[in-house]
């Protein structure tokens, strides 16, 4: 009778210890193989595509808004900077932030490159992405085709390729 008391106590100290190791994951407070105690990945940042009236399939970000490249930067850097930044925001990569494609996106042409104003902007194709302040709703391109800022504005095709007609 005193074995079956002793594994009766041991199993309530197994099943307390579960319990309490359950509880201090879900508080946070436990600890796991990176060090961290988070396990939550920082969301990505999500380049898709949407039809645009008068430009066709074009890049959008993940609120629906048209990205633009713009010529100045040749597919090598980001040179829309201070207040150019202010008017044409690049899409931004915050620390441990990864891009992602959705839609007809192609994950093989997004990257990033190094913001010389902090942090990281996504590419595609080699251009740096900017959205555009004037575009406040999802489906509008009214910076396609403008020289503002010290150079002109286009969207992207799927593919990549730079899409110059007007809207």
């Amino acid at each position: 009778m005193g074995d079956r008391m002793g594994f009766s106590r041991r199993k309530t100290l197994i099943s307390a210890a579960a319990v309490l190791g359950a509880v201090l994951a879900f508080a946070g407070c436990g600890s796991s193989s990176s060090g961290s105690t988070s396990s939550a990945a920082a969301p990505a940042v999500q380049v898709s595509t949407a039809n645009v009236p008068g430009l066709g399939t074009v890049l959008v970000n993940g609120k629906g808004l048209t990205l633009y490249v713009f010529v100045p930067d040749n597919r090598t850097s980001v040179t829309c900077l201070g207040s150019c930044a202010a008017v044409w925001p690049p899409l931004g990569l915050s620390s441990g932030q990864t891009p992602i494609a959705a839609g007809g996106a192609k994950a093989t042409l997004l990257g990033s490159d190094p913001n010389p104003d902090g942090g990281r902007v996504v590419t595609y194709a080699k251009w740096p992405l900017y959205t555009f302040t004037s575009d406040t709703s999802a489906g509008t391109a009214l910076g396609q085709a403008t020289n503002l800022n010290g150079g002109l504005w286009y969207v992207l095709s799927a593919s990549g390729t730079v899409i110059r007609t007007s809207s």
